[in-house]
């Protein structure tokens, strides 16, 4: 049997997770809005057109900020589009995603839908087609309590009180030339800081996210990053990057590799973020905004709707076990560096991408990326430990010595420790020592487990059960200093540990 060590020490931490880091990202895209926030006339909506079936399921979630409206879609987004009486607002084309955007859920259903979830608001500007007078107008519409023209607009379309957002991205990917507006670093750079002045100078209690390379893949990556340091470091307070793994050519080891990757991308830009601080004598620090992360690769191959309709059915993955194991691991991934990541939003909530599938005029149910994403988001708030791992490994094409166990320990105000924890290997076992003698004396009190047999079953309408957590049995021998227990092949875990006795 494979054979695995933990060790762990309460004064070694990374850092204190910021609940923000289980955010989601909501976009005009396919059916996340239509059909999946907002569908008016289903059997489960409210007098907003809300879904509380869909509500529910994201308050499972524990997402405690949601980015919106973009992605692609806000480089070529009017925001006025989606305010005031919804059968005067105008229908437009969607650029973006080669849709019609029919602009019944703008910026004012956002923000009450958030309410409704119990989540905070972080909105993106366009600076694509628009440009920082938008971006100031926006701030003004959704924050200034009253008394100036566009606050008084808000107003008038039925809001008294100010959103209050304190969360904004300045634009969306700027690097990528399939974005509406591409625009190189210094271009990007000199307009993101001039737009963050305004922004901050109408609402000076807000945070801005500038733009970081939108893939490690990119030609421009870490040139572009301190390019654009360069021209905002004074006003921007955190610096977004993204990354998506897939499986396409059904590499199950190399797949769950990829989540170390997501470490690289995160220590590499903290690295450059870091340079610009040390060329500014600076002691500042610029954190990170993982503002889009997830497995997307399964809609790839689909079928394209007719151009122009309305909320077709696009990226509409249907994720799997192996699915599900990657997003563990990247949430381990997320925990590990929390000392810098402090904001990272899954891409996307619902129907495209997503955790959560709908049926038009008929239930939503779990996906099987779901349930890890519920699961650390519910169990991963506290400080995280840095976790020493002796365990063996594998090479992959891409990747040598992969560890089968990868782990974050999280310690909960309460004195408890949870453990994250992923067994790689596909057909072994993985029998893990736990050396936590310097945390006191520990017994596992609850043990939950998610695996299937069969790494590529999914989730369905028909079958919205078939992955599922379960609770596993507490070993005999449950007490630390030698706590030990084994893990199943290809499984993640969450072990909480308890103050025990001797």
């Amino acid at each position: 049997m494979l054979k695995a060590t933990i060790i762990l020490d309460g004064d070694f931490t990374i850092g204190p997770v910021d609940p923000r880091l289980f955010g989601g990202f909501a976009e005009h895209l396919g059916r996340h809005i239509y059909e999946g926030l907002y569908e008016p006339g289903h059997p489960q909506a409210d007098a907003h057109g809300f879904r509380q079936d869909v509500i529910a399921l994201v308050r499972e979630l524990g997402m405690p900020v949601m980015r919106y409206p973009g992605g692609n879609f806000v480089s070529g987004y009017n925001w006025e589009d989606g305010i005031g009486p919804r059968e005067q607002r105008p229908a437009r084309l969607d650029l973006a995603w080669q849709t019609t955007e029919p602009n019944q859920f703008g910026v004012n259903e956002f923000n009450d839908w958030c309410r409704a979830v119990g989540t905070a608001p972080m909105l993106a500007v366009n600076l694509g087609t628009g440009g920082m007078a938008e971006a100031r107008n926006l701030v003004e519409y959704c924050n200034h309590p009253g008394g100036t023209a566009w606050s008084d607009l808000r107003r008038r379309h039925g809001w008294p009180a100010p959103h209050a957002v304190k969360l904004w991205c300045l634009g969306n990917e700027m690097d990528g030339p399939w974005q509406i507006g591409h625009k190189t670093a210094d271009e990007y750079g000199r307009l993101a800081c001039e737009t963050a002045k305004l922004m901050k100078w109408t609402d000076p209690s807000i945070e801005v996210v500038v733009c970081g390379s939108s893939g490690r893949g990119m030609a421009t990556f870490g040139a572009w990053e301190l390019d654009v340091l360069n021209h905002t470091f004074e006003h921007a307070d955190y610096l977004s990057i993204h990354s998506y793994f897939g499986n396409a050519g059904n590499d199950t080891p190399a797949f769950l590799a990829r989540p170390d990757e997501m470490g690289d991308f995160i220590a590499e830009v903290v690295a450059c973020c870091d340079a610009a601080a040390a060329r500014r004598r600076s002691a500042k620090r610029i954190m990170l905004s993982f503002d889009e992360w997830n497995v997307w690769y399964h809609s790839h191959t689909a079928e394209k709707p007719a151009p122009w309709s309305q909320a077709p059915h696009l990226l509409e993955d249907a994720y799997t076990m192996e699915d599900a194991l990657c997003v563990g691991a990247m949430l381990i991934t997320l925990l590990n560096h929390a000392d810098r990541v402090r904001i990272a939003c899954l891409a996307q909530v619902v129907n495209v991408i997503a955790p959560i599938l709908t049926a038009a005029g008929g239930p939503a149910w779990r996906q099987t990326i779901f349930h890890p994403f519920a699961l650390a988001s519910a169990h991963g708030r506290g400080t995280v430990l840095q976790a020493q791992i002796r365990s063996p490994g594998y090479d992959t094409r891409d990747r040598q010595a992969v560890p089968y166990l990868k782990t974050a320990a999280v310690r909960q105000a309460n004195g408890d420790l949870t453990l994250f924890a992923l067994n790689r290997h596909l057909e072994q076992p993985l029998a893990v020592a736990l050396d936590a003698r310097a945390l006191g004396k520990l017994r596992i009190a609850q043990w939950i487990e998610l695996r299937h047999d069969d790494l590529k079953a999914v989730n369905t309408q028909a079958a919205p059960r078939a992955v599922r957590p379960v609770t596993r049995p507490i070993p005999a021998r449950a007490d630390s200093p030698a706590v030990a227990f084994r893990l199943r092949p290809a499984s993640w875990n969450v072990i909480t540990l308890s103050p025990g006795h001797g």
